[in-house]
């Protein structure tokens, strides 16, 4: 029997309460739809990185090339505690059998592109979350998308097929999709 085609996703969209507010953001089309595709190995970074549920909400800041993940109103820098988790969890991501990646959109840890930079002293506002960044770096062949997008169903459809297509790819030739 063939083994179900794993992808990881953001915790919380599969309705796990990890958010910094201690809610969800459950989404049916991952976890229903989805999920008759797929297995899933759910992530939260934030929590993943030793942060409390509920926790002080935080944001990007400063260089879009190195954003800061601070905290907004005690101005405490996660950034290191974050990075450290980002490259512990990347080295065990490893070892899941990904076959693609579902980030919550506009997270400071999980959004792919549209993340709000604040305090930037260039024109760009925008960055994208540590940890989505990190995957996206180490995984560059890797299907990823953000939740909101996949309501789409042209962009969902299109998803399902990379995610399936990878799959393949990556049995004839793992060197070829994970270089490392």
């Amino acid at each position: 029997m063939t083994r179900p085609i794993t992808i990881g996703v953001s915790a919380c969209l599969l309705g796990e309460h990890v958010r910094y507010d201690g809610g969800h953001k459950h989404d049916r089309c991952i976890a229903d739809t989805l999920g008759s595709y797929f297995s899933f190995v759910p992530v939260c970074p934030e929590v993943g990185c030793g942060l409390p549920i509920p926790r002080e909400a935080m944001r990007l800041e400063g260089d879009p090339a190195s954003p800061r993940l601070m905290t907004r109103q005690t101005r405490i820098d996660r950034t290191v505690q974050m990075l450290a988790y980002c490259a512990a969890k990347i080295r065990e991501l490893e070892s899941e059998d990904l076959c693609g990646f579902i980030f919550k959109e506009r997270s400071p840890s999980c959004g792919l592109s549209a993340v709000p930079l604040y305090g930037s002293s260039t024109s760009e506002k925008v960055a994208s979350g540590l940890f989505a960044s990190e995957v996206a770096r180490c995984f560059p062949m890797m299907p990823l998308e953000e939740a909101e997008r996949l309501n789409n169903t042209n962009i969902r459809n299109n998803f399902i097929e990379r995610v399936i297509l990878y799959r393949r790819m990556k049995k004839k030739n793992p060197a070829l999709i994970h270089p490392r």
